[in-house]
């Protein structure tokens, strides 16, 4: 009997050695392709306090899979078809991001590749027992910044909330509080991002490892997500309450240090366990799956054949992307700014400065006009021969805007013909910015059709240039908008398509 199963787990171990090294060899491999984005990735957990709870998550899965090692000892391997088009799907998704310069689809169809390779070479009965381990390793995808904007809103309109309720009063513009006190921002830091990002990774490891029940894993998930936001408006609403009590914003700025560190993210995470700790309905001896009811199958395809599969679809996009970039041409050496009929250059003099954020761009120039009437209007031109990861026309802090500027954005503003315009502010100042993006074969305000025609012109082909023109003014006054201005400089310089083409070095 004892030479029987000594046997059974010699036979079990062979397919599992064999399995797991196809398996090492083809992950190596993808990541060995796509070496720039995964030390990107690392690189922004590493750097980016947003994004540091992510050096725990490997670790966590592998636990996750060292739980499940007594019943996946009773499994044997296979290969599993479905995976190869998990992996394709990723391997679309990464080329998809480098057409379009979207970080974000590259890194998670570097992950979904990753997992595909899994799913291939273990098959489907191993992929099932592994499959929240596998799920969890979305979280190392570095997501989630871009809902900052939605944040800092969502967060202020919770503290004037609070304030009105407070009898504290305040006037909010856009994600500027004003009171008695003082004039406080719903900075990016303050959004509370960092805290939501991090409570969804916490909320679904909780609810898998505590919970068994589905009804009580979504509940809980959503108390995971939706505690935190309500937490942040208190906490930005307690900050501003503390200035105002104590008429100091310097002391109500360093409660705000002490109190948004750990402690605060400590006391939130025991809040959410202590209200869900009696709801918990896994006990710690339960199986995390039922090997019994996971039957064995025979394999038809070999292992190293799924291997290579999972490679040779993840090195296509590779192969494509460098044969579509091949094409793109070289930008000016110099950018000479137009001379626009009734219109004078003049020095840029007073008020609090403006300059839009393009990094990377190949040029950029930048210069003030002024008309008879005294009107001045600031023309900003940037250009790239070919976009790429952190140069490109629409990113995060990318645009009227940049990420250290002393403006911020506070409202959308009626759009011209293929463009857009916003109203941005600082400090009580007020500028309105008329943007228009050229890219392949479209002049486009739209950051959704900025992206499709970037995609396009990376998938098949076509001009690779990208052009961004602005045009911005100071409201003189409160609440006199200085459109006619822009609009009247715009309508002097001419069609934006044929000066954009010029700008690139495209007659």
């Amino acid at each position: 009997m004892t030479l029987a199963v000594r046997l059974d787990a010699a036979a079990v171990a062979g397919p599992w050695r064999t399995h797991l090294v196809a398996l090492g060899a083809a992950a190596a491999a993808i990541l060995a392709l796509f070496h720039r984005d995964a030390a990107d990735v690392a690189a922004i957990w590493w750097s980016s306090s947003t994004f540091n709870h992510c050096l725990l998550i490997p670790p966590i899965i592998a636990w996750l899979v060292w739980q499940r090692v007594p019943g996946l000892r009773q499994l044997t391997p296979t290969v599993w078809a479905p995976g190869l088009a998990l992996a394709g799907l990723g391997a679309l998704g990464w080329l998809l991001g480098d057409a379009g310069g979207l970080a974000l689809a590259r890194h998670a169809g570097l992950v979904l590749m990753l997992q595909g390779a899994i799913i291939a070479c273990l098959g489907r009965q191993v992929s099932r027992a592994l499959a929240f381990p596998i799920f969890y390793a979305l979280f190392l995808i570095p997501a989630g910044e871009e809902l900052v904007p939605a944040m800092q809103t969502v967060t202020a309109e919770i503290s004037m909330a609070l304030l009105a309720l407070a009898g504290v009063p305040a006037h909010i513009e856009g994600i500027f509080i004003t009171t008695p006190t003082g004039y406080f921002e719903v900075a990016e830091a303050c959004a509370g991002v960092k805290f939501l990002i991090a409570m969804a990774a916490f909320g679904a490891l909780v609810a898998n490892v505590c919970f068994r029940s589905w009804p009580r894993r979504i509940a809980f998930m959503a108390v995971a997500l939706v505690v935190p936001i309500l937490a942040n408006g208190v906490r930005a609403f307690a900050t501003i309450y503390v200035a105002h009590r104590t008429g100091s914003v310097d002391l109500a700025a360093g409660f705000d240090h002490v109190v948004y560190g750990g402690i605060f993210f400590a006391i939130v995470i025991a809040l959410i366990l202590a209200l869900s700790w009696r709801f918990f309905d896994r006990g710690p001896d339960d199986p995390w799956f039922d090997a019994a009811t996971r039957r064995s199958e025979q394999g038809r395809t070999p292992i190293a054949v799924a291997a290579a599969a999972t490679v040779l679809i993840a090195a296509f996009p590779v192969a494509w992307s460098a044969a579509v970039s091949a094409g793109a041409r070289p930008v000016p050496a110099t950018l000479t700014l137009p001379d626009v009929p009734g219109w004078q250059r003049v020095p840029a003099r007073g008020g609090i400065p403006w300059r839009p954020h393009f990094a990377g761009a190949d040029l950029f120039r930048m210069a003030r006009y002024r008309d008879r009437q005294g009107r001045e209007v600031d023309l900003a031109i940037a250009v790239y021969a070919r976009q790429l990861e952190g140069r490109e026309l629409i990113g995060f802090g990318q645009g009227a805007v940049g990420p250290d500027s002393a403006w911020a954005w506070t409202a959308g503003a009626p759009a011209p013909l293929d463009g857009r315009a916003e109203r941005i502010a600082s400090h009580g100042l007020v500028r309105e910015v008329v943007s228009f993006y050229r890219v392949g074969g479209i002049t486009s305000g739209s950051g959704m059709a900025v992206k499709l025609e970037t995609m396009k012109v990376r998938l098949i082909g076509g001009p690779q240039r990208a052009v961004a023109v602005l045009a911005s003014a100071p409201a003189l006054a409160e609440g006199v908008s200085p459109r006619p201005a822009i609009d009247a400089f715009l309508a002097a310089l001419g069609p934006v398509a044929p000066f954009a083409d010029r700008a690139a070095g495209l007659e």
